[in-house]
């Protein structure tokens, strides 16, 4: 195989952390020291004069602040720098009309999170089938969960090796996010068929082949139990809790319980949302969705006060189903899973796809007798079937008749237009 038929990917490796309680304080301290060592940088950034903003003069700047201020030298000078590039990084995404302007990050609303950027500081080895040590800077020797292997020892060379990694803390404590790269074989072009996916609450995923992929419930019925019994708990302690005053321990454990829970589902949704998507990469050559602006979707209906929202409680309901479907994800798992298999991933517009008769065309909102009922009300048709599959032949159908929008595989969503540079950084 020639170098030309290969090409280099990267993809991440997230195993959960076994830390001891003093090595627990010290991954926290780092994680703060990086928070605030991004608002230090924020804040040069916002003072300084644009003919000043360089990178040179930022690295000064953090050098100097690591040495003024005690708490920040417990961060390495690694993950220091790898906070510095982020920060520039965002706001180049920013200029490029990918992402917003960089902001603050505050404590309680900011994913804890420190860098080891190099790859040969962590010395991983593997101790038994279930568990590998890493070294992590400034904190030690750590065991973690050996859910995948990776390249290491033997295994590892310049074109299959761990290039970094990531400590990210959740709910359920302290993780490891490996960064793997590794040399494979350019992907042959999927020849598999095509298919059209309609996304839905009651039903996921629909696809046009009369295919459907169902999940149950997130969390069982003694930890849904548990949890209503948690939520109650914590808005009776936080209703005779003083104002003004910090919220008490006993407070704070319950609310980590409850995201601990919710955590827990997350994960499994997780799971359930990366073997659907592999599996339908792997099957089909070329998937289309339609093009949701989820945002918009999930919006309150409260209104204002001179013009009051109509079933307000019911579009809550609706708005937290669709939240917790997490479309958006699934389409952005599709996205570069049909990639990595040699398929593509398009997108087409999303009006009446559900009102539309697959079989002959015609659209009135009649023809939706129920959430799955679908009945053509054409007298010359009378097409009858799941209403959920003949939107998901009506999206395939769009993409046929050539009204595919700009294909989206290999990244999440369609890249938005350039805009102008804040006026904070010209």
């Amino acid at each position: 195989m020639s170098q030309s038929d290969l090409v280099k990917r990267q993809f991440g490796h997230r195993a959960r952390l076994a830390l001891s309680p003093a090595q627990v304080l010290k991954t926290d301290d780092q994680a703060h020291a990086a928070r605030t060592m991004w608002n230090l940088l924020h804040a040069w950034w916002l003072m300084m004069p644009k003919e000043k903003r360089t990178l040179a003069n930022a690295d000064t700047a953090i050098r100097q602040a690591r040495e003024d201020i005690d708490f920040l030298a417990v961060l390495p000078a690694q993950a220091a720098q790898a906070v510095l590039k982020t920060y520039f990084l965002a706001w180049r995404n920013c200029w490029d009309g990918r992402a917003d302007a960089p902001n603050f990050k505050g404590r309680f609303r900011t994913m804890m999170s420190v860098d080891i950027p190099q790859g040969r500081d962590l010395n991983i080895t593997r101790v038994h089938r279930r568990w590998g040590m890493v070294n992590i800077p400034r904190v030690g020797r750590v065991r973690f969960r050996w859910t995948k292997d990776l390249p290491v020892g033997k295994r590892a060379g310049a074109e299959n090796r761990i290039t970094g990694a990531r400590l990210v803390k959740d709910a359920l404590g302290w993780h490891i996010a490996f960064r793997v790269q590794t040399l494979e074989a350019k992907p042959e072009p999927h020849q598999g068929p095509e298919v059209g996916i309609d996304v839905g609450v009651a039903v996921p995923l629909a696809l046009s082949d009369g295919e459907t992929y169902e999940h149950g419930d997130w969390l069982t019925g003694k930890e849904k139990t548990r949890l209503l019994h948690l939520e109650q708990r914590a808005a009776q302690r936080k209703r005779h809790s003083s104002s003004g005053k910090r919220t008490s321990r006993r407070l704070h454990r319950t609310y980590d319980r409850i995201a601990g829970l919710r955590a827990k589902a997350k994960r499994r949704a997780l799971d359930w949302q990366h073997k659907t998507t592999t599996h339908i990469a792997r099957t089909y050559g070329t998937v289309v969705v339609e093009a949701l602006t989820i945002t918009n979707m999930v919006k309150s209906a409260k209104g204002t006060v001179e013009e009051p929202g109509k079933n307000v409680a019911q579009k809550s309901g609706l708005n937290r189903s669709i939240s917790g479907e997490a479309w958006g994800r699934t389409v952005t798992m599709l996205a570069y899973k049909t990639a990595q298999y040699g398929g593509t991933l398009h997108k087409v517009p999303a009006p009446g796809t559900s009102l539309r008769c697959s079989a002959c065309g015609f659209t009135t909102p009649r023809n939706r007798e129920s959430q799955a009922v679908f009945v053509c009300k054409n007298p010359d048709c009378g097409w009858s079937g799941n209403a959920d599959h003949n939107a998901a032949r009506n999206i395939l159908h769009l993409y046929r008749m050539g009204l595919a929008l700009i294909p989206a595989a290999g990244r999440a969503v369609v890249r938005r237009a350039k805009r102008v540079k804040p006026a904070a950084a010209r």
